[in-house]
């Protein structure tokens, strides 16, 4: 299954425990494909290393070159016009579209009131979690 994480899942799951933390779990046992754009994984490292300022002794970067690596990049032309009330987030949609994936995963209240866009679930990562990881 392809699946696109907004950032704060990311980052959660790099410096927290819970959920976000059993979903980068999940992509590692191979349970499902995540997506990126080149617009996302810059994200993904301007908001890890601002973290990294924060919570000394954590790096994101090997991560990061790992998500690089395995994640399945792909190129998102932007949304001809704005769907989400943050248009920052619009990447998001625009990369699901261009993959095909049907889930974006997120705790982002903007980008969670975008979902049944163009058949996009957006989901919290519990509810992920729930449905599609068995947790």
């Amino acid at each position: 299954m392809k699946v696109i994480l907004d950032t704060n899942v990311l980052v959660s799951g790099i410096f927290f425990s819970g959920v976000p933390y059993d979903i980068l779990n999940a992509w590692r046992d191979g349970m499902m494909e995540l997506i990126v754009s080149p617009e996302i994984l810059e994200e993904y490292r301007r908001v890890g290393e601002e973290m990294e300022n924060k919570f000394l002794g954590v790096e994101v970067s090997p991560f990061l070159e790992l998500l690089a690596i395995e994640a399945t990049m792909v190129t998102a032309k932007p949304l001809t016009e704005a769907v989400c009330t943050d248009p920052d987030d619009d990447k998001f949609l625009a990369c699901a579209l261009a993959s095909k994936a049907k889930v974006i995963c997120s705790g982002d209240k903007a980008l969670l009131k975008t979902t049944g866009y163009r058949g996009i679930e957006v989901l919290t990562p519990r509810i992920f979690a729930d449905r599609f990881l068995g947790k």
